[in-house]
């Protein structure tokens, strides 16, 4: 297993098949909810939204796009910050499924910092939000398409970016493989999950992320408990260039 995880899958997972969908779906993004939890989805991304708060000021009012958002519920944990911070957070959640859409409105139905968008991440305005989230994106996309994807959510930013993604390694692999076949009957969960693990990220798929975007994104990556990574990333002229990869793994 260590050697057929030693690069990243390209096989598409079925959640990439747009023409797929319906009540199958939506049950498996009921079922990752739950996985979100067991394998601590939710840090990464509030990890990186946290810091990129510090470093604008820690103002007290923040916007924050989630792109690829699924159901949304990773973004519990944010509400819960803001809470604590006595952030006023205005929360965008934007996937190009319906049935996502139709999931987290649900999910968040009365939360009125929450508003859910049906959208593409190519089609977005420039600068619409403080921060734009990536969470469980990334891994869909070609390394060649990354660059491209990275600079798109920059783009669409005020202050910076933040891709909460996995960490492709066979003990991250054993256990979503074990836990999906233990959680989850749906074919979803069962195909996507072990595979989303050997389509994820190692050190120097970050590195060769941030090579790729020729000098004009700051990636600053760090390694998160259970296997996840948070990659804070600026456009260079917002918080400078020269981008620090961190440490270990």
């Amino acid at each position: 297993m260590g050697n057929r995880l030693r690069t990243r899958a390209r096989e598409p997972e079925l959640m990439d098949d747009f023409a797929r969908g319906g009540e199958e779906l939506r049950e498996a993004l009921r079922h990752l909810r739950l996985l979100n939890r067991v394998f601590g989805a939710s840090g990464p991304a509030l990890y990186g939204v946290k810091r990129l708060w510090k470093e604008a000021g820690r103002p007290g009012d923040w916007t924050v796009l989630d792109v690829g958002a699924g159901s949304g519920d990773v973004n519990r944990a944010l509400l819960r910050w803001a809470d604590r911070e006595g952030v006023r957070l205005g929360l965008v959640l934007m996937d190009k499924t319906e049935e996502a859409c139709e999931e987290a409105r649900s999910l968040f139905r009365g939360e009125s910092r929450i508003e859910v968008r049906r959208g593409d991440l190519f089609e977005l305005p420039p600068r619409c939000a403080d921060v734009v989230t990536a969470s469980q994106l990334a891994h869909h996309f070609s390394d060649e398409e990354l660059p491209s994807v990275l600079t798109r959510l920059l783009e669409a930013s005020r202050i910076g970016a933040v891709l909460a993604d996995i960490h492709r390694h066979w003990l991250a692999w054993l256990a979503v493989s074990l836990a999906t076949r233990v959680l989850s009957r749906n074919r979803y969960i069962r195909h996507d999950g072990p595979l989303s693990v050997a389509k994820g990220f190692r050190r120097e798929d970050w590195a060769r992320l941030g090579a790729g975007t020729g000098g004009t994104v700051a990636l600053d990556v760090s390694w998160r408990p259970l296997f996840r990574y948070a990659a804070v990333a600026r456009l260079c002229g917002q918080g400078g260039c020269g981008g620090d990869l961190g440490g270990g793994r």
